[in-house]
């Protein structure tokens, strides 16, 4: 199972329009299960000053139903202050409580930054790469920067922009076949 996962609880993000797209992409390209996980959808209950010793139970659902039973992940990350967001980081602790080498260790995943401006978010995407290497995630080399973001969709979230769908294309094809 491929989960994907848009990397902020920011409603309406272009990172959450994006997320969706990719799974779309990834669909095509294979013919194991694909999830999305929009953070920006789900109960944000678990971040609280205990949460590192007790989990909340909707963490423990997203967790098993989303982190587990994956064997990769796309993770696409806005840029925020010149890094990736804060409310990722916090979930990744936050699953690491429980079952850190199950949700984490052996597994792959596919970094696709996201920014309106020129640098597509690299540095946030070196940051994770960081903290997923550190977690025993095995990161996949091409890592994908998106840059301008909002001249690549439209109002509605789609991606107008055909060299950057081939791109993403190709990225989802690699994935696949790892």
């Amino acid at each position: 199972m491929i989960t994907v996962i848009a990397g902020t609880n920011r409603k309406g993000s272009a990172a959450g329009k994006l997320a969706s797209r990719y799974a779309a992409l990834l669909k095509e390209q294979t013919a194991e299960e694909v999830r999305l996980l929009l953070l920006e959808e789900e109960a944000q209950d678990w971040v609280h000053p205990q949460m590192y010793q007790e989990q909340s139970e909707s963490l423990r659902r997203i967790q098993d139903a989303y982190m587990l039973p994956a064997s990769k992940f796309v993770f696409v990350i806005p840029e925020y202050n010149g890094s990736y967001p804060g409310y990722l980081k916090l979930f990744l602790d936050a699953c690491s409580v429980r079952d850190i080498k199950g949700t984490f260790r052996g597994k792959k995943a596919a970094l696709l930054g996201v920014a309106s401006g020129r640098a597509g978010n690299l540095r946030g995407m070196d940051h994770l790469s960081g903290v997923l290497h550190y977690l025993g995630v095995w990161v996949l080399p091409s890592l994908q920067p998106v840059s301008r973001i909002g001249d690549l969709m439209d109002a509605s979230g789609t991606i107008t922009h055909d060299e950057t769908i081939a791109i993403l294309t190709r990225q989802a094809a690699d994935l696949a076949q790892i």
